[in-house]
């Protein structure tokens, strides 16, 4: 299988161009996104337009080569969106029609690099222009020079071990301040494609917040780079990437974006800064704040709250014991769910927890601009990090994750059930309607009754004849499961929610992802192992 090109090998990647034998690339019914795009880029940029269309196009299709099996004459297959392409006009037409905005962003990266180090340059301040680090920066903008060199091993190399068994997921994220993410996001393109990993990293103006899979050489070389890299290594440690078993396979493919937010609070940087976080707790030190909470709990007069920053969908399979899981679908929803729910922190010291870490990063800066709790404290490094010390401590069940895995298991508690007959039951499945992303509990009997899609009304569209168009397959219908929950629940009483108390309803979540619960309304006990 043919190396990764980064997105600077334009002369080489005139070879690797996609042949549009059947398929107009310039076609903008096919791309109609990039249009608005077009339009507003200066005149003499136009020129290269077509170009780095092309660019963005081919290096897209190129993330998603596969090996092909040894019997056939072809060196490469394509996977992408779960499904295989053996022909280079299957995975082209694919790809135009359902990444048309990823091309589009990935054009405007491509536009923007020859040009990024001269505007950043023009722009420096007199200070900055004596920063070695701005200076090295505006020097080497070359993609190549930021690449680790692999010349030393095989692309087999770097591709055996990709699967879940064998290979390696990466979950981490910096907040520093970043002048140019643009620039970033090109050589995070360049970077993963060259070590073949998939996964999706956000860039902002604040920071870097990444998960990628692939083999376990592939993410070594990741990390060294990135704590090699100026731009990091003084914010970022060995210690800051969490590992998992996974690989490439995790992720249907590789995206890479600017946004305004690294994790979406839907607050504005400028607004609630990562600069003022809650106070940084470590595994053991949260572990014994816990443990003190969970002591207290029977008392009248307890002033702790432990407060999980995830979504009601991560929180049912998984929580820690005691805690206030929000009945909400997106991190988005949290800051109003706090306002709506202020009095439940007033004057408490909040415990707060998620994954990996960031959402508490941001989501402890709201908590204490409201000025109502007593203190704010977060888990340094998430669950991820809290289960590798402590696999049998205070957190029960499995610790859900935003790929095909879909969860990790660290213990043996089973704390949620089966939607249907209510058996404790932990493993999430899509619903068996295609046009349908909400996750489902189903344990394998009722699997077997047939009791395999979210609700009635999805168990009806999966008798109907599949429609091959493209609007009734864009993953985008609503299902009925989702109009009956609140976007923003009020808990009842300003008191902590423990194990036991309502689940949270069904509703469409990040990454497009749903839960739907359509018999069962209250949580199970957390199973006493």
């Amino acid at each position: 299988m043919p190396s990764s090109t980064s997105p600077d090998q334009g002369e080489n990647l005139e070879t690797c161009v996609l042949r549009f034998s059947d398929l107009d690339i310039k076609d903008t019914s096919l791309i109609s996104s990039s249009s608005s795009l077009k339009a507003e880029l200066h005149v003499n940029t136009k020129k290269k337009y077509a170009f780095a269309k092309k660019k963005a196009f081919a290096l897209f299709v190129k993330t998603k080569e596969v090996p092909a099996p040894s019997f056939e004459c072809k060196e490469k297959w394509w996977k992408c969106c779960q499904q295989l392409f053996t022909d280079q006009t299957s995975i082209h037409r694919h790809v135009a029609i359902q990444h048309a905005d990823e091309i589009c962003h990935q054009t405007a990266s491509v536009l923007k690099q020859p040009t990024v180090t001269l505007s950043s340059s023009k722009s420096l301040k007199s200070e900055d222009r004596r920063n070695p680090l701005i200076e090295y920066l505006t020097r080497n903008h070359d993609m190549s020079a930021w690449l680790p060199d692999i010349s030393c091993f095989s692309s087999n190399e770097l591709i055996s071990g990709q699967d879940s068994d064998k290979g390696e997921v990466l979950l981490y994220y910096c907040y520093r301040d970043l002048k140019d993410p643009h620039w970033v996001c090109a050589w995070q393109t360049a970077l993963c494609q060259h070590l073949h990993l998939t996964g999706k990293v956000r860039i902002a103006t604040e920071g870097i917040n990444g998960t990628v899979g692939g083999s376990k050489l592939a993410t070594r070389l990741y990390v060294e780079v990135m704590l090699s890299c100026p731009l990091f290594k003084d914010y970022l440690c060995k210690d800051d990437f969490k590992t998992s078993e996974g690989g490439a396979c995790c992720f249907p493919e590789l995206r890479v974006g600017v946004f305004e937010e690294i994790v979406p609070m839907g607050i504005s940087p400028n607004e609630i800064s990562y600069k003022k976080p809650g106070i940084h707790l470590s595994p053991g030190e949260f572990h014994k704040e816990v443990k003190k909470f969970l002591s207290q709990a029977n008392q009248e007069q307890n002033d702790t709250i432990l407060v999980d920053c995830r979504n009601f969908y991560e929180s049912k399979i998984g929580r820690f014991q005691g805690c206030l899981a929000p009945d909400i679908r997106k991190f988005s929803y949290f800051p109003s769910y706090v306002d709506k729910n202020l009095e439940l922190f007033r004057e408490k010291r909040v415990l707060m927890y998620c994954t990996g870490g960031i959402r508490c990063e941001r989501g402890s800066a709201y908590l204490k601009a409201k000025g109502v709790c007593k203190e704010v404290f977060q888990l340094k490094g998430g669950i991820h990090k809290y289960l590798e010390e402590f696999p049998d401590g205070f957190y029960k069940g499995k610790l859900f994750v935003f790929d095909e895995r879909y969860a990790l298991s660290y213990n043996s508690d089973i704390v949620s059930e089966c939607s249907y007959c209510g058996a404790p039951w932990d493993q999430y499945k899509l619903c068996s309607t295609p046009q349908c992303r909400q996750l489902v509990l189903t344990c394998p009997a009722c699997q077997g009754q047939g009791f395999t899609a979210c609700c009635v009304t999805c168990q009806e569209k999966e008798n109907r004849p599949a429609s091959n168009s493209p609007a009734q397959n864009s993953f985008k219908e609503e299902c009925e499961c989702t109009a009956r929950r609140a976007r923003i629940p009020s808990e009842p009483s300003p008191q902590v929610q423990l194990p036991g108390s309502p689940e949270p309803g069904p509703d469409v979540g990040e990454d497009g992802l749903r839960l739907c619960e359509p018999h069962r309304q209250h949580f199970s006990k957390p199973s006493q192992r």
